[in-house]
């Protein structure tokens, strides 16, 4: 073999850059279930975008004759959401994408974005971030918390009860120890609307 040609041999422009990890920040279901393979997954958040059930859901957790809410990130200055940073496993960036596209992008609703999110230890990475389509018909920002609870009690979708994805981000959150009062308050009253007796 010519000595040139070899691997100790090879010139920095011959060699392949290594690609950074990639990474996607989940806030509601993708904490719980995310549905790829990630090497990592660390606490972390993202500044300027508030959590809350501000979509409307045809598919996943609802129908259109009788929609549910999903958890979505809106824009909000000052505004904060504390959640998962997950790490894709090396060598499944393209599967992972390609099946949290099909996930998230089933009605146009979210917009993927790659936002800075601050990692438990401090440190800062781009991510993978689905958030609201504010132009989008089913972006449902401001509704009350009581009619919120009223639609979760009772919606039910493609992948289940709106009930369901409600209490496992509520227990996720709380596994993880990070707190949402407005979540918190969302999953005491519809246990509550949806025990015998309920209103």
């Amino acid at each position: 073999m010519d000595k040139s040609q070899s691997p100790g041999n090879q010139s920095p422009g011959n060699q392949s850059p290594e690609r950074p990890p990639m990474w996607v920040f989940g806030y509601g279901s993708l904490m719980w279930n995310p549905g790829f393979a990630h090497s990592r997954c660390e606490i972390a958040r993202l500044e300027g975008y508030a959590r809350s059930f501000c979509m409307w859901s045809l598919h996943h957790r609802g129908t259109a004759e009788r929609p549910g809410l999903v958890l979505a990130l809106d824009r909000q200055p000052g505004a904060r959401c504390e959640g998962l940073a997950l790490q894709i496993a090396p060598g499944q960036e393209a599967e992972a994408l390609e099946r949290l596209r099909a996930r998230e992008l089933v009605s146009s609703a979210y917009l993927e974005r790659r936002l800075p999110v601050r990692l438990a230890d401090g440190s800062i990475v781009r991510a993978v971030t689905f958030v609201i389509d504010r132009s989008h018909p089913q972006y449902c920002r401001g509704m009350p918390l009581d009619r919120q609870a009223e639609i979760i009690a009772g919606a039910v979708g493609g992948r289940g009860p709106n009930t369901e994805y409600l209490f496992s981000t509520v227990a996720r959150l709380a596994g993880l120890g990070l707190r949402d009062p407005e979540l918190e308050w969302l999953s005491e009253r519809v246990r509550e609307l949806i025990s015998p007796g309920g209103e």
